[in-house]
């Protein structure tokens, strides 16, 4: 009689047998940056996470790196916000400068860039406004500066979030004419109009003033059509492609993982953080444990890559 039991006897042949195994370098580690110095404002919807200056953003990449976590994503949010976000890709903006304090103090950590106007907008949408729609066109443009900007900067991949279309062949061509060949483009291909951003407003300060954006996000209940974004964004060059939100989207994940021979990132949103943050604050669930079973769960769902905002927790409990 076979009895699965005898390879469950004991936590050395269990990990023996383990199927899906977590790494501290599997994590890519979101920040929001300030301006300011010595700024560390914890973010009140997502506890344990900050909006930070850059010298502060340093020291909590440091930490990161320390545990083996490999590579941050910046999120700026400037002093000034105007319509068309041009704090965005101003060569001396927030995220600019922090890129480069980023690569002259850990200059092997691999420094990612979110490429959005929506923390840069007074109307918190990700693209140019007029007549209420966001313009496709008029975004992809300034979305290309953006991008340059970063490169420029020292970022080592660019990471366009808006969901326009066309904008990853854009952002291909503007980097390989500008002699940036090497530096990637992870896309958000499938990325969902979710409630789970919720937390993630306050702390990136990019409430929509008006409206929503599922115009231009994925509605929830679709998910042939994942596949044909994620399909787009790799034919116009797209190196890494990404599904968000990550718990509640894992049949996409594992879609996405079966249908194309890419590396695939997840994001473990901020509501998805949040969640377990303050059922565990409660005493409702084992914090710890549920978090790592929610990151196991996106990593066998066929995930490569997960920004998460656990990541230096996660680390932790692994390199126990």
């Amino acid at each position: 009689m076979f009895r699965p039991r005898r390879l469950r006897k004991n936590e050395t042949v269990r990990r023996m047998v383990r199927e899906t195994t977590l790494r501290p370098a599997d994590f890519i580690y979101p920040l929001f940056v300030v301006e300011g110095k010595g700024v560390r404002k914890e973010i009140s919807s997502m506890p344990g996470c900050f909006q930070e200056s850059i010298d502060e953003a340093v020291k909590n990449a440091r930490d990161a790196w320390s545990l083996g976590v490999p590579s941050v994503l910046l999120f700026g949010i400037p002093e000034h916000k105007d319509e068309v976000g041009s704090a965005a890709y101003d060569e001396n903006g927030i995220i600019q400068r922090a890129v480069r304090e980023l690569k002259n103090a850990l200059p092997e950590l691999y420094v990612i860039t979110d490429v959005c106007l929506c923390e840069y907008t007074s109307h918190g949408h990700c693209g140019v406004v007029r007549d209420g729609d966001v313009l496709n066109d008029a975004t992809v443009e300034l979305l290309v500066k953006e991008s340059l900007s970063h490169a420029r900067a020292g970022a080592d991949m660019v990471a366009p979030s808006d969901m326009m279309d066309g904008r990853v062949g854009a952002i291909r061509d503007a980097l390989d004419e500008e002699g940036f060949t090497g530096v990637p483009v992870m896309s958000y291909a499938a990325k969902y109009a979710s409630a789970f951003y919720g937390p993630f407003r306050e702390a990136a300060e990019s409430t929509p003033q008006f409206g929503d954006r599922r115009s231009y996000q994925m509605d929830p209940p679709n998910r042939r059509e994942a596949l044909r974004e994620v399909a787009l964004d790799i034919e116009e060059g797209a190196d890494i492609v990404m599904v968000k939100p990550a718990l509640a989207y894992l049949d996409i994940i594992s879609d996405v993982r079966a249908a194309f021979d890419v590396p695939v990132a997840a994001y473990n949103v901020s509501g998805e953080y949040s969640l377990i943050k303050a059922a565990g604050k409660l005493g409702w669930v084992d914090e710890e444990r549920v978090m790592m079973e929610s990151l196991v769960a996106i990593k066998r769902a066929g995930a490569d890559l997960i920004l998460t905002y656990f990541a230096k927790d996660a680390a932790k409990a692994l390199n126990r």
